[in-house]
């Protein structure tokens, strides 16, 4: 059976329906855009980096109410202290290998003085962008990818960039998933939505993962222990000896009119999603959310009280459903998704045997019946 997402083998997960592409491009004007680095000339590559673009590209001037929680903290994500400062992004995110952080960090910040023009914003305020703090999230593919080669570059970056669109999110082994590995299949990039209904309105959740973690024995899909299922004798592991962790980097996106606190509260809630799985933020492990909401507008340089909306904490559980949702989708999508690869010094991951998921998910609903 070729890769495939996780609703073509007939799983369905969660309770609330998703939007048109079942992916984080589901909120409105959220794009996303990878570049992949896979090469055997000189140096392995398997690696990238993965672009979300709140508003269009509109974020630098038009910023965007945000917050974080880390699950476990032994990874990266850089401009977190102002996001816990001023409650917002102001820039695309961007996720991408351990190793390549800064450098990817470095291209998000000169990226808007290609652009200004593009949206009419004063060069004073233009010149600000200069300080930028960008959120740059990473996960480690140094088992596939030669990592201490700094494969990525600042114009790989820009080219995540400009290649950011709507509609549906290539996933697996592309963009800063290229070389990740979950649950000791090959893993990476999933993505997945849901659409909340409110009497008053309708509000889309989407999420993105970049999945890196995870051991066989725990993988779960819909409750089903499908790890434990997978037969190291036929699918072997990756691994010569298991590594000390492994990490996940999840953004969830909403177009819900939410504050600061309250996206904090939606990005705590991807560890519901995440553990669902069978993650469980191992000592290692670098498992670090991020969530924004750009159901308000912020715009840059405004001299008066900007007038703000606010969903009621009492009506905030379904969007946490569905953060939840989204979340444990995106991963399994990630799995689904991906190839075997070979990179790195011959070493071999092999994807989720799909056949052999749909057969374990068959057996445990017939006995369930």
């Amino acid at each position: 059976m070729t890769q495939a997402r996780l609703r073509d083998l007939g799983i369905t997960i969660g309770n609330y329906p998703t939007g048109t592409y079942n992916a984080i491009t589901d909120v409105p004007g959220v794009l996303v855009g990878h570049e992949t680095i896979i090469s055997d000339e000189g140096r392995t590559a398997r690696t990238g980096v993965t672009t979300i673009v709140p508003r269009e590209g509109a974020i630098w001037s038009d910023h965007a109410f945000a917050g974080y929680f880390s699950f476990n903290g032994c990874g990266e994500m850089t401009g977190l202290p102002w996001v816990a400062e001023a409650g917002l992004i102001h820039t695309p995110i961007a996720i991408t290998n351990t190793n390549s952080v800064g450098v990817v960090r470095d291209a998000l910040c000169a990226y808007p003085l290609e652009i200004a023009s593009s949206f009419e914003v004063p060069p004073s305020i233009a010149s600000s962008w200069s300080g930028s703090l960008p959120v740059v999230g990473e996960t480690w593919d140094g088992w596939l990818n030669d990592i201490e080669a700094f494969h990525v570059t600042r114009e790989h970056t820009f080219r995540a960039l400009k290649a950011a669109r709507t509609g549906v999110v290539a996933e697996g082994n592309v963009g800063g998933g290229t070389g990740m590995i979950c649950h000791e299949f090959k893993g990476g990039i999933g993505t997945s939505s849901r659409i909340i209904k409110y009497a008053h309105a309708s509000y889309t959740v989407g999420v993105l993962v970049q999945a890196n973690y995870g051991s066989r024995n725990l993988l779960s899909i819909g409750g089903v222990p499908v790890g434990r299922e997978l037969d190291f004798s036929q699918i072997a592991s990756p691994w010569i000896e298991p590594p000390k962790g492994g990490s996940i980097i999840v953004v969830v996106a909403t177009d819900a009119p939410l504050i600061p606190v309250q996206c904090q509260r939606l990005a705590r809630r991807a560890t519901v999603g995440l553990a669902r799985v069978g993650g469980v933020g191992s000592n290692g492990s670098g498992d670090i959310f991020i969530a924004f909401a750009t159901g308000n507008h912020l715009p840059v340089g405004s001299q008066t009280p900007i007038d703000l909306q606010m969903l009621p904490h009492d009506h905030m559980d379904p969007i946490i459903e569905a953060v939840a949702e989204a979340t444990e989708e995106s991963i399994l999508n990630a799995l689904t998704a991906a190839d075997t690869m070979v990179g790195y010094k011959g070493r071999t991951v092999y994807g989720l045997p799909l056949d052999e998921v749909t057969r374990v998910m068959r057996k445990y609903r017939q006995a369930s019946i």
